[in-house]
């Protein structure tokens, strides 16, 4: 792959990691030279590389006594600071000062700001709502909300007191709700009134009321207003005898207290997307969450205190958490709600503008469909203030690289990042010392020791295979919810490759230490026994201007597989013989005749997660008859009807 952009020897010289590499060498008598001694020093000596780490980001804890790893030989089992106490809370809000901490906008202009101490003061507020509640370390605190700073301020709320958050987006229907909350059992309930998307308002309280109906855990339900500012309770039903309006709750001017809780005590269940069942309770520890996100900002973003971070995501994807902890760096959270495409694609662009946003977070489909609408920021908006570009949520094709650095801005630290829900963090991402490559994300993450591996589980260099970690790491998660004996967390993570953590990427380490995604290796299609990554057809079909979005999937067919595709085309476009013949010559060219598919078929629709993921395994299974077993996690389960009984797949 090819060097598209490389830092300044001042950008080098000014960043994080380059301090850090000071510290640690001056400190241990190391010497370490760049990012791949670093790298080679975090693997070989994690206790060191996790206890400076923590030095060098100010983490408030009582480390105690012991060691920093017990037993760092089991996979899984090793356990990180046994002997640690700590806050999560206490580390995010640190700082108490006038600096603007959150900043709020919405697609219909709403603009609001919080400083560093109007933060800790609201959170004290409803801290005291919580703990009057009942809620106290262990016990769960849901919350059902658009991405507003009320959100943030619940969950700190419920961090500072031990116990347990765990949110999804508003755009979740009962079932789904009630498939995630359901499990956990929460004691207290938050949820505004409603949220507007694309224009509407819609209304959650009536949702709600149903939900709260089969929860009985559920003591108190604090209802936020945010539509109207008289929310109707009355849309509860029963349930509206548990409600609190949000100013009611708590106490003003009570003092926040942080109750010190085990390093690897639950702060965060999330979920798995549930299009193969009932969701996952995957369950985060505190200090692992804080210990990751700590390093990923400071070192592998380079976030500052003078920065102001923004990511596109609602509360239901785990980047919501992501950056929620950028409050321990001390920089300003850039929080929006709503269609980032409404009224327009400039939306976010001039809000990154007015807002003088300097990292900007969003998923590798945004740029594709930014770049699908014509729209070219650069030419549009002035963004002298961005520093970073983050993009993750699906592999970003060579492609997108093209476009951010042709269409958004030449001088810009582009890092395309991947990890997940499982690790509440990343396993590859940017690296502010390094070059960017095309189509590479530039790095493995320090401290994780990430290899690719053959299918009989060795490892590989310039060949693809399974995305693998083969020693112990904190962000690990502390347990899947209701699994007692722990047979669910191993069986998703270390059934493969016993004492590795296999992550479901069919993925390739490169030459300069990078790594290239090509898909999910559930995924991965199998044609006459060779493995094919999805990444590389989309690569070749969705740079088309014919083409919306595609998806590929593997159709059983006649004793082996064959490729089908499904593409969704720009309207007045038709699939005719000269279309499919460009298509198939675009993916011979780029990627090799055994990508070509043997079936291509225009849809409507293709269906997606509610984190914007196109789900080829619900795709799959539709067309092979078989039921997908949980389509309230799907965005638009409609169009899984697209895919039934298609008379070109009979054939």
């Amino acid at each position: 792959m090819s060097e598209i952009w490389r830092p300044s020897a001042e950008r080098i010289a000014a960043s994080n990691l380059t301090r850090f590499i000071h510290c640690v060498s001056t400190r241990l008598g190391l010497a370490l030279e760049g990012y791949e001694d670093l790298y080679a020093w975090s693997v070989a000596r994690p206790e060191q590389f996790w206890t400076e780490l923590a030095r060098f980001a100010g983490v408030r804890a009582d480390w105690g006594e012991g060691p920093a790893i017990e037993h760092p030989e089991r996979m899984p089992g090793a356990r990180f600071f046994p002997n640690a106490r700590l806050n999560f809370a206490d580390n995010l809000l640190r700082y108490r000062d006038e600096h603007t901490a959150v900043l709020f906008t919405s697609e219909r202009g709403a603009r609001r700001t919080l400083s560093y101490r109007q933060l800790h003061e609201q959170v004290a507020r409803v801290a005291a709502g919580l703990e009057e509640a009942g809620v106290g370390v262990g016990d769960r605190v849901a919350g059902y909300l658009p991405n507003l700073p009320e959100t943030l301020i619940a969950m700190l709320a419920t961090a500072s007191l031990g116990a347990t958050w765990s949110s999804c987006s508003p755009d979740f229907g009962v079932n789904g709700v009630l498939d995630r909350f359901g499990q956990i059992e929460p004691k207290v309930l938050f949820t505004a009134n409603g949220y507007f998307y694309s224009g509407k308002t819609i209304d959650s309280l009536t949702t709600i009321g149903t939900v709260a109906a089969q929860l009985p855990s559920v003591r108190r339900i604090v209802v936020i207003p945010y539509v109207t500012e008289q929310p109707e309770l009355a849309k509860l039903g029963a349930a509206a005898s548990r409600a609190t309006l949000w100013a009611a709750f708590g106490t003003s001017a009570a003092p926040l207290r942080f109750t010190p809780v085990p390093f690897n005590q639950p702060l965060y269940i999330l979920y798995s997307s549930g299009t193969t069942g009932v969701p996952k309770c995957i369950v985060h520890g505190v200090g692992g969450t804080l210990l990751q996100h700590q390093k990923e900002h400071l070192l592998h973003v380079d976030l500052k205190r003078s920065d102001r971070i923004f990511y596109f995501t609602t509360c239901g994807w785990m980047m919501w958490n992501w950056l929620a902890s950028a409050l321990a760096v001390g920089a300003t959270l850039i929080l929006y709600d709503g269609n980032p495409f409404f009224p327009d694609p400039g939306v976010l662009w001039r809000m990154a503008e007015r807002e003088r946003v300097t990292v900007f977070g969003t998923s590798a489909k945004y740029l594709a469909a930014l770049e699908k609408h014509g729209y070219a920021p650069a030419d549009k908006v002035g963004l002298a203030s961005l520093n970073a570009i983050l993009s993750t949520g699906s592999p970003l094709l060579p492609e997108g690289f093209d476009f951010v650095y042709r269409s958004i801005k030449r001088d810009v630290h582009l890092a395309s990042i991947s990890g997940g829900t499982d690790i509440v963090s990343c396993f590859a991402l940017g690296c502010p010392t390094l070059p960017v490559h095309r189509g590479e994300l530039q790095c493995r993450g320090l401290g994780m020791r990430v290899e690719i591996f053959s299918d009989e589980g060795k490892p590989l260099r310039g060949e693809r295979g399974e995305l693998v970690c083969t020693a112990p790491f904190p962000c690990m998660p502390v347990a899947f919810w209701n699994d007692p004996q722990g047979a669910k967390f191993r069986a998703a993570y270390f059934e493969r490759f016993p004492g590795v953590w296999h992550h479901g990427d069919y993925a390739e380490l490169t030459e300069h230490g990078g790594i290239v995604i090509h898909g999910r290796s559930d995924a991965v299609l199998n044609p006459g026994g060779v493995r094919i990554g999805t990444a590389e057809i989309y690569s070749s079909v969705d740079s088309l201007e014919e083409i919306i979005e595609s998806v590929a999937v593997g159709q059983d067919w006649q004793g082996d597989v064959r490729v089908v595709l499904f593409v969704r085309l720009k309207p007045g476009v038709a699939l005719d013989e000269p279309l499919k013949k460009k298509i198939c010559n675009a993916i011979r060219t780029n990627a090799s005749p055994r990508h070509v598919p043997a079936r291509i078929i225009a849809v409507e629709d293709i269906p997606r997660t509610r984190s914007g993921k196109l789900t080829e395994i619900a795709v799959r299974e539709v067309i092979h008859g078989r039921p997908v077993k949980n389509v309230e996690a799907l965005a638009n389960p409609q169009a899984l009807e697209h895919f039934r009984n298609l008379p070109e797949l009979a054939r």
